[in-house]
């Protein structure tokens, strides 16, 4: 028979077996920190990964793959509201100003339900201005809705300000 303290670990386990096998950990304890990043959220996580990396290597076509063709992009009191606008427009200003950033990522919280998925990052940028180095603390929240092509990317959100 089982201790008085193994019994909520032994309860909590059985709990979990079933939820392990399709891919989903239960929700933890009451009093416990949820994971930053959701096991379901991941794949989406994957996908605005890809897209930063191909904005920050100035590939737009690449970048443009992970967004869906009705993307709001908002920015600095602005809005692009599709695929085409932002990369027309603001998206060569963002690929210019990351390629010589170096992008510092302090803490990332995603989660996911059915086909949506949002996921929230915070994030140091070391960049030069005026030949002076700026450190800038930053803000982004993507929402991403599932397709038959996988993760997009439906909304952006990017906030920034220099660090004192």
């Amino acid at each position: 028979m089982a201790t008085p303290i193994l019994r909520p670990i032994v309860f909590f386990g059985l709990l979990w077996l079933p939820l392990a096998s399709q891919g989903q950990a239960p929700a933890p304890p009451a009093g416990a920190a949820a994971p930053a990043v959701a096991v379901a959220a991941q794949p989406a996580v994957d996908a605005v990964d890809a897209f930063s990396a191909a904005l920050q290597a100035g590939d737009l076509s690449a970048a443009g793959r992970w967004l869906a063709d009705d993307v709001l992009v908002l920015e600095s009191g602005g809005a692009e509201r599709s695929r085409a606008q932002y990369l027309q427009g603001h998206a060569r200003h963002d690929a210019q100003f990351l390629k010589d950033a170096q992008v510092q990522p302090k803490q990332r919280t995603a989660r996911a339900s059915g086909d949506l998925a949002w996921v929230g990052s915070e994030s140091e940028v070391h960049v030069s201005r005026d030949g002076k180095p700026l450190t800038l603390l930053a803000t982004e929240t993507m929402v991403l809705r599932r397709t038959a092509d996988g993760w997009r990317i439906v909304h952006i959100h990017w906030s920034s300000r220099p660090r004192r």
